[in-house]
């Protein structure tokens, strides 16, 4: 270990500010500090170990474990540790990466990728993208950009320009101008309140439709949608939405973009999200799974029609400004390549399926034990959420101390869950076990009968 245990306590959380936190609530309340992680488990700086429900931060699908992964960015450092893709040259891994990623979301109708270094610099680069196909194609007004209320699009200016919630936005506006949002089909709360996900879902596209004629088509560059709502607490949609999404986008002459960050690899119980609802975006944003999370590494797919736009130019307006000095990174690549064979090898779409079914029954026994879960949400693939409040009744969220205790008594009990506002979201690896998630639920419930 890098310092002593005494020494890395008295240090937490006083050097170092950590993302999506108050300062004063990390010194006041250190962080746990992970040290070793293996398979699903991990272990603090004490020697506690638990499950990972949280799957790293939805990325690490194979696990901690994952040896070819490991020692491909091994090779890759030995042979070639950086070289940019930036401008005049390439590296043999980004150019078999490509070829991988072409046939791997072939299905989705993707023809192109173009490397980033995580997912808020995909969502970031696919809305500029949006916006310069349109001006190849002479319509230089399409410059906005939909989204929806609760979405999650990183923490880019763009990107948090679109996301739909307040938490990642008020402390930073003005943002960008030109980005509306759109009532989510969220059953649990929702401006109509619509209980059944199908009317709801109907309510929303014709919201959608209003605010398309509201804005004018020929001014909106782009649609950005997760195919299931992650960060804003795991929001399925109904079936019906995301193709009545693509049939809008498509007569309106707009671009829709799916944000795979969390999605893609299998999460849903399929190879992308956009393909759980049978629809083929014009662009996908990847990150997270792509290299398990050992590496920071991501993918803008681009489709078919979006890269002959952009290939047939001559006027030289096609040229891509945009590009990061880690774009294509070879030992990113490399990373990823491994990631990508293991992947399909393992089939972990099909053990997030059976697992998740799993996991969404043991949440519906929870619910029926415990007063202080509102809702529960998922049932495709291994992303849940479940929903916390005060009162059934009026659906008042339960506190922030509340919630913290539950997520402490939890993680003592061997489960890291994650807490979202007054959400506990349940993303653990691809490759848990049917005894690893009975163990995340039974965490969940020793957390929960604290609650009161």
């Amino acid at each position: 270990m890098r310092q002593d245990v005494n020494s890395l306590k008295e240090h937490n959380a006083r050097d170092v500010w950590h993302p999506m936190a108050h300062p004063a609530d990390s010194i006041a309340n250190p962080p746990d500090i992970i040290v070793e992680g293996q398979g699903v488990r991990i272990r603090d700086v004490d020697g506690h170990e638990t499950v990972d429900a949280v799957g790293g931060l939805w990325n690490v699908n194979l696990g901690y474990s994952c040896d070819p992964v490991k020692q491909a960015i091994t090779d890759q450092l030995n042979r070639l540790p950086f070289y940019s893709i930036f401008r005049g040259t390439s590296n043999d891994a980004v150019i078999e990466l490509g070829a991988m990623l072409r046939d791997f979301f072939a299905p989705d109708g993707m023809a192109r990728a173009f490397y980033t270094s995580g997912g808020s610099d995909s969502v970031e680069v696919s809305l500029r993208l949006a916006r310069q196909y349109h001006k190849l194609r002479g319509e230089a007004g399409r410059t906005k950009f939909l989204s929806l209320k609760k979405g999650y699009h990183g923490t880019h200016t763009l990107g948090a320009s679109v996301n739909g919630n307040a938490n990642f936005r008020t402390q930073y506006e003005p943002l960008m101008p030109g980005c509306f949002h759109i009532p989510a089909p969220y059953t649990y709360r929702n401006p109509f309140n619509e209980a059944d996900p199908a009317r709801l879902a109907q309510l929303c596209l014709s919201a959608l439709e209003d605010e398309i004629a509201f804005q004018g088509a020929e001014t909106i560059a782009a649609f950005i949608m997760e195919p299931v709502l992650g960060a804003g607490g795991v929001i399925p949609p109904h079936e019906s939405f995301m193709p009545g999404v693509r049939d809008i986008c498509d007569r309106h002459g707009i671009l829709l973009i799916a944000d795979e960050v969390i999605t893609a690899f299998g999460r849903t119980g399929s190879w992308s999200g956009s393909r759980h609802w049978g629809v083929r975006p014009d662009m996908m944003c990847t990150a997270k799974a792509i290299t398990n999370g050992y590496f920071p590494f991501g993918a803008v797919m681009i489709g078919d029609r979006i890269a002959e736009v952009f290939e047939a130019d001559t006027s030289g307006k096609g040229s891509i400004g945009s590009g990061y000095t880690y774009s294509g990174h070879p030992v990113g690549a490399a990373a990823a390549i491994a990631c990508l064979r293991e992947t399909e090898r393992l089939q972990v779409k099909d053990n997030a399926a059976a697992r998740g079914a799993q996991l969404w029954e043991g949440l519906q026994a929870i619910k029926d034990r415990h007063a202080v879960v509102g809702d529960v949400r998922g049932g495709h693939g291994l992303m849940c959420a479940v929903e916390l409040v005060s009162d059934r009744d009026t659906r008042k969220p339960i506190d922030k101390k509340t919630i913290g205790r539950v997520h402490r008594v939890a993680y003592e009990s061997g489960a890291m869950l994650r807490v979202s506002g007054n959400n506990i979201i349940l993303s653990p690896p691809l490759v848990v076990t049917e005894a690893d998630v009975a163990a995340i639920l039974s965490a969940l419930d020793a957390g929960l009968a604290t609650a009161g």
